[in-house]
């Protein structure tokens, strides 16, 4: 499910800044008497650094237009830059300036937040060095270089009136033919993979750059001038998307027959790539093992839910073998789930049971002026997710969230069906309460409260993926669902996703794990559909380490509460942990730990 776009935002950004398109943290503890110079010290330090991170955020912007533009900040929606090495050496000198603008500061005199956000500041500098000169993503992955999705971000939001809009779509067309000419010069030794990835999403680019578009620009207000200009830089755009397309067609061919770069990246990138991206307090090795760990426990509970309610459904002897009857009792239970036509429905009614739980539970402090709104998913956002949430940014934080849940009109009478028996009666609780209350959504407001923009700019999504991936579980353990059995032996299969994500992730990419080991262990151990394990292989053959990240922050954060359970005993308030984890916004869960316990 596609949550928070803040993640992928990051994530697609700077692969385009620089493509295309320390492990503790340690506060001072505090004394009852502070002299008035060090407060005032403190005072200056901290102002300082305030002044410093809107600096550093005002400097992106400047350096990436586009990035600023997925943020919801406009400063130059009309400029698209162009990845040749003069941009990537632009890119390399910003990084040089903001480290040794950091290591001005004495992260010893910061506050608990500020020094959240000087952490993640480093860590943003550091993995766009990384990116460029390291992982070199810019020379193999050509899946880097595609114009589309600025361009859709200005046509398809409305964040001003539209003649606006649409003369940043003129300006913008201007430097898509070098912008692909670049692309070419860049292109070294590329995956087979992800060369037809790329074909297949540049061939997308029409959906924007469309016979739509130009009736848009034929209807509007602008002047002849500009129409003429736009019909002039629009043809040569859209030929320059087609040569292109060709040249990596050709390119296809040619790796086809040849062989190509392998996609996996190895063991050493591949803990790097982690350190950067997730921010863990594990390797991705002691990650991977936890999740084998995890998988087998998980395994064993179903075989015992398995065994206490097979009677109950089905009159045939149990199989011996205990995942072939956890998969015939798991079909078995799946053919109940809502109708078709009233799937979004019926998730409209489940939200206020969830938040009539959450306050009678007394789990966390839901804010009723910041109402979710359960709507269908915008046609343009379809196709990607069957539900997801649309949260405003932190440049429009009084903006309503949106709980996108796409109907299931257009599928076949077979597809529907799959689906809904995917997210059947029990599952699309743990999905509702996952996305929205108190998962994304919650998270999502309590992070908004932040004054940071740092951390609602560039926060952690292992920390957003884990603590929705938490919550299914906390819900579970305080009695949502009324412990039936049933609903807990649908939530282990639903976790169990989430395990052999990271498991087959690092399998693949780091132990060389083939496309038939990968079906294997989600069809058997998983017990996942065939389609969905295909779609996974494809998925994981053109990533890396992003699909840990939901397991990655949900095993941090779970430990970390059941560490806090134990040393605090009686005295261990759920809500207070689960408000005072929240409050540090969406830091990595590593340092949250260490603020919270450094008290």
């Amino acid at each position: 499910m596609k949550k928070s776009l803040l993640a992928l935002a990051v994530s697609f950004a700077l692969a385009g800044l620089v493509g295309c398109s320390d492990d503790s943290v340690k506060q001072s503890p505090q004394t009852k008497a502070v002299t008035a110079e060090a407060s005032t010290t403190s005072a200056a330090a901290a102002l300082n650094f305030n002044e410093y991170s809107q600096q550093f955020i005002d400097e992106l912007w400047a350096l990436s237009p586009t990035w600023a533009l997925y943020s919801g900040k406009h400063v130059n929606d009309g400029y698209l830059d162009i990845p040749n090495q003069a941009s990537r050496d632009k890119t390399l000198a910003f990084v040089k300036q903001q480290q040794a603008a950091l290591a001005q500061f004495d992260p010893q005199s910061l506050t608990a937040n500020e020094l959240i956000d000087y952490k993640l500041l480093s860590n943003l500098v550091e993995s766009m060095q990384w990116e460029i000169t390291r992982f070199k993503g810019w020379q193999w992955d050509p899946s880097n270089y595609n114009v589309a999705g600025g361009f859709a971000q200005i046509i398809n939001e409305d964040f001003a009136p539209l003649d606006e809009r649409l003369t940043s779509v003129i300006a913008r067309l201007e430097n898509v033919p070098a912008y692909y000419e670049a692309a070419r010069n860049n292109i070294s030794e590329p995956t087979l993979e992800h060369t037809q990835l790329a074909i297949m999403q540049n061939q997308g680019a029409f959906s924007v750059l469309s016979a739509e578009l130009v009736q848009q620009v034929t209807d509007s207000g602008l002047s002849a001038e500009q129409k003429a200009l736009f019909a002039e830089r629009f043809d040569a755009a859209t030929a320059a998307i087609k040569q292109h397309i060709e040249w990596l067609t050709a390119l296809e061919t040619k790796l086809t027959e040849n062989g190509g770069r392998d996609f996996r990246i190895g063991e050493t990138l591949y803990e790097e790539k982690f350190a950067f991206d997730i921010q863990s307090g594990m390797t991705a090795k002691q990650l991977y093992d936890k999740a084998v760990a995890d998988k087998n426990h998980v395994q064993q509970e179903m075989a015992k839910i398995t065994d206490t309610i097979w009677s109950k459904y089905i009159d045939t002897p149990k199989p011996d073998d205990e995942r072939q009857a956890i998969r015939q009792l798991i079909d078995v239970l799946s053919t109940k789930h809502v109708k078709r036509e009233n799937f979004v429905a019926e998730v409209r009614k489940q939200i206020p049971e969830l938040i009539k739980f959450v306050n009678d539970k007394q789990l966390v402090t839901l804010d009723p002026k910041k109402p979710l709104i359960v709507r269908e998913t915008p046609e343009y956002m379809r196709g990607f997710a069957g539900a997801s949430i649309s949260a405003p940014g932190p440049y429009d934080k009084g903006g309503n969230t949106y709980y996108n849940v796409s109907p299931l009109d257009d599928m076949s009478d077979e597809s529907a069906e799959s689906y809904l028996r995917e997210y059947n009666h029990w599952i699309l609780q743990v999905l509702n309460i996952h996305e929205a209350i108190p998962g994304h959504y919650t998270q999502l407001v309590f992070s908004n409260q932040s004054p940071s923009l740092v951390k609602s700019l560039f926060g952690n999504g292992a920390m957003i993926e884990g603590w929705a991936v938490y919550t299914e579980r906390m819900m579970l353990e305080e009695g949502y669902g009324n412990f039936e059995p049933e609903m807990w032996l649908m939530y282990y299969k639903w976790n169990l996703r989430v395990i052999c994500n990271t498991i087959l992730d690092y399998s693949i990419q780091v132990n060389g794990m083939g496309e038939q080991e990968v079906i294997d262990l989600l069809e058997n151990e998983a017990f996942q559909q065939r389609a969905e394990a295909e779609g996974k292989w494809r998925r994981a053959t053109l990533s890396q380490v992003q699909l840990t990240s939901y397991y990655a922050g949900y095993r941090e954060i779970y430990d970390f509460r059941e560490q806090l359970k134990a040393k605090q005993g009686e005295s261990f308030d759920l809500k207070q942990f689960h408000e005072q984890f929240l409050s540090y916004g969406s830091a990595p869960v590593k340092f949250i730990k260490q603020l919270m316990t450094d008290k």
